[in-house]
């Protein structure tokens, strides 16, 4: 779909807006705001459980809030002033513990007003003048045009830290007469909307996808290829029955060399190397060397006194929060490994990706869920890998399950790629869309949704 574009544009002085719409007005933020304050400061102080403060943009989900926390309580008035909030005022994120979040917008709706309190040291509140939208404000805050101009006023070069109220004033913004406000943001509702179902559909498509996958794997190793075979107890609660004539063994007993692990030591990166590959280039189920780091050719041949990779090898993680998940050397390139990956080589008779399959099956995960610990993040011993139980079926049925699930899993990967794709093919539109909208780049003057479809309730209110 293409949108016309405004007859006649000039240049807003500003790298990141471009040009604009030759009758906008351009200007800091600050000239659009009525108020700017963080609210309350100091300790979380306790509350009763009928009012709520607003501490981190993790309170939200795609900048509509949920609320968690116990709230301020005997306010004076002055603060009282600064932290109340009203329908239709922003709520920014200006620190908190993932720098991913600082800058997030929320809009302040109803529910929220009638129970929420801004808090300072996390969170700036905006309340902009009658003439300036609040969900207008609230599109051009959540993209990536307030985004960079965030970035440069804070002098940042790898990611905000902390914002302040001056900081998000001076963002420059293009600002539209009014009634063209009104039609950007029903225009944008309704697109937004439109997009954001077709993602949620895609989501949906993968989410599904990965249970029938999950769901074949598992039955594959666990039972067989053969609807008729007899089966026997496994012995093994999360295992059930298996096939009468496969063994239930530790997985010590099928590798050919003790399970291990990387260097339990930091060595010096560099620029380029030797790549050393840890859990989160191992997060996605294969080896990603886009993800490794670089150490000097020394110390990769003492690491490999203890372990050097070889084809087939399987990987899997044993600490952190992608704890259980496994990759297989599928070439013989030469790297090394760190510590939290544990190393399972298996014996000549035993099918590496048969192993694979097992390891990923939901009950050989749910067997590292009940044997992992915790301390500072959970963790899985090589002691306790080696004793978990798998059923392991004669050589050539072990095959014949690996070249299925192969085939199979390899459809559904292709699949779940191009679901993925459509998705960021989507985020990407709709960014650019809000993007060209809050900008002046299409002109949407007069725009009028398809019939049945009418602007949400949400908008109305925070339009008036």
């Amino acid at each position: 779909m293409s949108f016309p574009q405004y007859p006649e544009y000039k240049d807003s002085g500003v790298e990141w807006l471009g040009e604009v719409p030759a009758h906008w007005v351009v200007s800091p933020f600050k000239w659009q705001i009525d108020a700017n304050d963080g609210g309350a400061w100091g300790e979380d102080p306790l509350g009763d459980n009928d009012t709520y403060v607003l501490r981190s943009i993790d309170q939200t989900v795609d900048g509509r809030w949920k609320v968690t926390d116990p709230a301020l309580r005997h306010l004076s008035q002055k603060e009282q002033a600064s932290t109340v909030l009203k329908a239709g005022d922003l709520v920014v994120t200006k620190s908190s513990g993932s720098s991913l979040h600082i800058g997030k917008t929320t809009l302040v709706d109803k529910c929220m007003a009638s129970k929420g309190f801004s808090f300072g040291n996390f969170m700036q509140r905006i309340r902009t003048k009658r003439s300036f939208l609040p969900k207008l404000a609230w599109y051009f805050m959540n993209n990536a045009v307030a985004r960079l101009q965030l970035d440069l006023l804070s002098n940042s070069t790898t990611g905000l830290a902390n914002l302040n109220g001056t900081i998000i004033g001076e963002v420059q913004v293009a600002t539209p007469p009014q009634k063209e406000q009104t039609d950007i943001v029903a225009f944008l509702d309704h697109e937004t909307a439109r997009i954001d179902a077709l993602v949620e559909e895609q989501q949906r498509l993968i989410g599904l996808l990965k249970e029938k996958r999950q769901a074949v794997i598992s039955h594959a190793v666990t039972k067989g290829l053969d609807p008729d075979v007899p089966m026997k107890d496994s012995g093994v609660e999360w295992l059930g029955e298996v096939p009468a004539h496969w063994d239930v063994v530790p997985l010590k007993f099928i590798v050919s060399t003790s399970v291990t692990d990387g260097p339990h030591e930091t060595p010096e990166f560099i620029d380029d190397g030797v790549p050393f590959v840890s859990a989160e280039a191992v997060s996605s189920g294969k080896i990603d060397f886009d993800k490794a780091r670089f150490i000097r050719r020394e110390d990769h041949e003492r690491f490999s006194r203890k372990y050097s990779p070889k084809k087939h090898d399987i990987y899997m993680v044993k600490s952190g929060a992608t704890t259980g998940i496994t990759a297989i050397v599928e070439g013989d390139m030469e790297f090394n490994i760190w510590s939290p990956l544990a190393v399972i080589r298996c014996k000549d008779w035993v099918d590496p990706y048969f192993v694979l399959h097992s390891m990923r099956s939901t009950n050989f995960q749910e067997s590292v869920v009940l044997n992992w610990s915790y301390g500072t993040q959970q963790n899985i011993g090589m002691g306790v890998i080696e004793n978990l139980p798998i059923a392991i079926p004669p050589e050539n049925e072990q095959k014949e399950i690996s070249a299925f699930l192969s085939s199979h899993v390899e459809n559904w990967e292709v699949l779940t790629q191009e679901a993925s794709r459509t998705v960021s093919l989507l985020q990407e539109r709709r960014s650019a869309l809000i993007s060209a909208a809050v900008t002046g780049k299409i002109d949407v003057r007069g725009w009028q949704p398809p019939a049945g479809s009418p602007v949400s309730e949400a908008t109305q209110t925070v339009m008036v």
